[in-house]
């Protein structure tokens, strides 16, 4: 279909690569063992139970990201609902992620393992909405209509920093309960009002109008470590969310992954995928030139290989890159894709770099392309996904920068870059 795309270089591409080693990232491991255990244990608080009155039709919120542990969270969540007299139902407090469409949302949700049957629950998904509050300036915020129905609502997400902006609360409760349950209609609003670069301080303001007039009774804040493993499970009732959620943020930003590398020629990205990030590889860790809070690393030219099965075609962020190969090309589902940039009035994220036949001349178009650095000379970082840093490939220039660097080891000695899992 896009054989047709691939073209003749000036100059050619011929030329051979410098040899990548293996590299090993220190972090630290916060991994919860038992992450059931850890969300009875904070639905046992007396104040989170004195919120769950018996017989309350209680809605849980559930998203789109791929969040560590998110079944078995979900799973023990309901079944404390359940045991303080409480009737729940999930449904998924999304926005426009799985095309916009409510088959495709709970088909999400069910691809994480949140079905009736796993959770013992109903799952309703629907993207009707109703207007709950007006903000100051007219913009109107949604919220999807079972759970506006219900006694109470619950949502349970991760938090972590934001992929575009900067506040005290970037993503988490806060926004699923404004951008997430507030369906497509409610994040198109939300985006159509405000510039992402404020969203630090309307979705707040939106989530307080919500918390003024509907019955939201707790958030389960759930925060991973560098390994994408749960690292801290903790209720949040209304009355201290956004102080508490503050407080998690800050800690998530501490424990999160990252390339220690911070000057990279050429930046090679296996796959991205909406469940990695909502950006489909997280600027918190690729950088994003331009945007404040996102300076380093410092990278000259991004490829992407492909998508990951769980993003379902949704290629959200495929604009980051400068180069991308055929086979990420024909795995796009665009109506996916466009959808979800369309809402977040982000069309620069949905844009097709140039696209080459194989990952190898993928990898060498960028370097190619680099001003004044000799192919032999260019630093290339290599990783599978913006969420498994531990191990990554570094081109030869980069290992003598690593001598004494106690945070990462080599791990192999250089040898011919290999494309035999993403070609």
């Amino acid at each position: 279909m896009h054989e047709d795309l691939q073209f003749n270089i000036a100059g050619g591409l011929g030329f051979d690569l410098p040899q990548m080693a293996r590299v090993r990232q220190a972090f630290e491991h916060h991994k919860i063992d038992d992450v059931a255990g850890a969300v009875t244990n904070e639905m046992g608080r007396e104040d989170i139970k004195a919120k769950v009155k018996p017989g309350a039709k209680i809605a849980v919120g559930v998203g789109s990201r791929g969040v560590a542990n998110i079944d078995v969270a979900v799973k023990a969540l309901i079944a404390s609902l359940k045991e303080l007299g409480a009737d729940p139902f999930i449904f998924p407090a999304m926005g426009s992620h799985a095309g916009g469409t409510s088959e495709g949302q709970e088909a999400l949700l069910a691809g994480y393992g949140v079905t009736e049957d796993k959770m013992g629950a109903p799952v309703r998904a629907t993207m009707d909405t109703v207007v709950v509050a007006e903000l100051e300036g007219g913009t109107k915020v949604h919220m999807d209509k079972y759970a506006h129905d219900a006694d109470g609502v619950v949502l349970i997400n991760r938090v972590k920093p934001h992929t575009s902006f900067r506040g005290e609360i970037e993503s988490g409760i806060v926004k699923m309960m404004t951008i997430g349950m507030g369906k497509i209609n409610g994040a198109t609003s939300l985006h159509g009002n405000h510039p992402i670069t404020e969203f630090g301080d309307a979705l707040p303001r939106a989530a307080k109008a919500i918390m003024e007039c509907q019955p939201f009774l707790f958030g389960i804040g759930m925060v991973e470590d560098a390994f994408d493993d749960t690292a801290i499970i903790q209720a949040l009732p209304a009355e201290t969310l956004f102080a508490e959620e503050t407080k998690l943020q800050a800690k998530a930003k501490e424990l999160m992954a990252k390339i220690y590398i911070e000057d990279i020629d050429v930046l090679v990205i296996d796959e991205i995928g909406k469940e990695i990030s909502g950006a489909g590889a997280d600027p918190n860790v690729i950088g994003n030139p331009g945007t404040p809070g996102f300076e380093v690393p410092r990278v000259k030219k991004i490829v992407i290989l492909d998508l990951t099965e769980k993003t379902h075609g949704n290629a959200a962020g495929i604009g980051s890159a400068h180069v991308i190969t055929h086979r990420l090309l024909r795995r796009v589902d665009f109506a996916s894709t466009y959808a979800n940039m369309v809402t977040a009035t982000a069309l620069e994220g949905a844009r097709v770099p140039i696209p080459m036949k194989t990952a190898e001349d993928a990898v060498r178009l960028a370097v190619k392309t680099l001003i004044g650095v000799e192919p032999e000379d260019a630093r290339i970082v290599r990783i599978r996904n913006t969420l498994s840093l531990g191990e990554i490939e570094v081109s030869e220039p980069i290992l003598k920068d690593l001598q004494g660097d106690s945070r990462m080891e080599v791990l192999s000695q250089p040898g011919k870059i290999s494309f035999e899992d993403a070609a």
